[in-house]
């Protein structure tokens, strides 16, 4: 009986020791960025003026793993990655043929994979680039050498927020976000940013300055909102010094009088509310209900929005000096990502 309990003692110890060895790791390794990092502009070379009309499109594309038969163990689904390479290949594909359609001057994704062991080591900003033609600006929101649940384990995860288009920009920074996990959680969580883009405006002194972010999704919900008051607080600065704003991406929230896809059931994952008092005055939401812009990954799409639970998630902000001309949530059946793009067609206010 003591070889017995001596056996198990020393089982418990290797198992604590490795643990202990493995938080120590991940808080060394930990991705740790700056509150304010400068990034390389793209080289566009297009211009833009007052009283220019352009386009602006805004897609989650789900690390091109999340097509219409996957779901989610977050989500209350099953996977934690995709079945193979040759899928995630294939969802690329189709989501490079949604943004060559819907062609735009700005595109806003998010979830873009660098060297992901969910997404199968591609990259994913390094294809769309050079599918497209354009040159793009890259940001982290979640970098992690190793994320150890839930088995079999997420792994390697570099991924982040991606912006693209052929108009010159003067600069571009990564703005951190104020993170929603405490440690240990936050060694190998997503460390959420805003992705600023600025773009000198012809004719004048101001700028279009130019935000894409993806908010927090799995928090209890003060995340969220320090998130969502931060982002507010960087509309108004910008728009105090005269500048067009536009701010755009995945809010991980609902909008306030919207409720054309009513929630089937509390116990799965329900979004926030994100209403009018939540931006500055001299902004407005841009967003529709045309079509649902997020599905739940609880299980594969139904086709349907009965047996399947939808959102509309994503869209714009844009300040007063900017005149919306059209707004369209594209419907794509969520053949390749859980998302569906939103379109905007707008004008800057002479």
């Amino acid at each position: 009986m003591k070889k017995v309990l001596k056996a198990v003692v020393v089982i418990l110890l290797v198992i604590a020791a490795v643990i202990a060895a493995a938080l120590i790791l991940l808080t060394v390794r930990e991705y740790r960025p700056e509150a304010v990092e400068t990034l390389k502009p793209a080289d566009g070379t297009e211009t833009l003026k007052a009283g220019d009309t352009f386009t602006m499109l805004t897609y989650n594309t789900g690390y091109a793993g999340l097509s219409r038969d996957e779901d989610f163990f977050m989500d209350g689904g099953e996977k934690v990655m995709p079945d193979s390479r040759e899928l995630v290949e294939h969802n690329l594909k189709g989501i490079t043929s949604v943004l060559r359609e819907q062609k735009a001057d700005v595109y806003f994704l998010q979830e873009v994979d660098l060297d992901s062991k969910r997404s199968y080591h591609l990259n994913e900003k390094e294809y769309y680039e050079k599918e497209l033609g354009l040159p793009g600006i890259f940001a982290y929101n979640f970098k992690c050498d190793y994320v150890p649940y839930p088995l079999p384990p997420i792994g390697k995860v570099e991924s982040g927020l991606l912006t693209m288009t052929g108009i010159g920009m003067s600069e571009a920074s990564r703005i951190s976000l104020p993170e929603s996990f405490t440690w240990p959680v936050k060694t190998c969580n997503l460390k959420r940013c805003m992705l600023e883009t600025r773009i000198p405006v012809g004719g004048g002194d101001k700028e279009l300055v130019l935000i894409n972010f993806h908010l927090e999704a799995y928090d209890s919900g003060e995340g969220k909102i320090a998130q969502s008051k931060m982002l507010a607080q960087k509309l108004e600065a910008e728009y105090k010094k005269g500048n067009y704003v536009i701010a755009g991406g995945d809010f991980n929230q609902t909008f306030e009088d919207m409720d054309k896809y009513p929630v089937h059931s509390r116990d799965n994952w329900t979004p926030g509310v994100v209403g009018k008092n939540d931006i500055p005055e001299g902004f407005s939401f841009a967003v529709s209900d045309n079509a649902p812009t997020c599905r739940l990954l609880n299980g594969p799409y139904s086709g349907n929005y009965e047996d399947s639970q939808v959102y509309v998630l994503d869209g714009f902000i844009v300040s007063d000096n900017v005149e919306v001309k059209e707004l369209e949530n594209i419907d794509t059946q969520f053949e390749y990502t859980d998302h569906q793009p939103v379109r905007m067609e707008a004008v800057l206010i002479q």
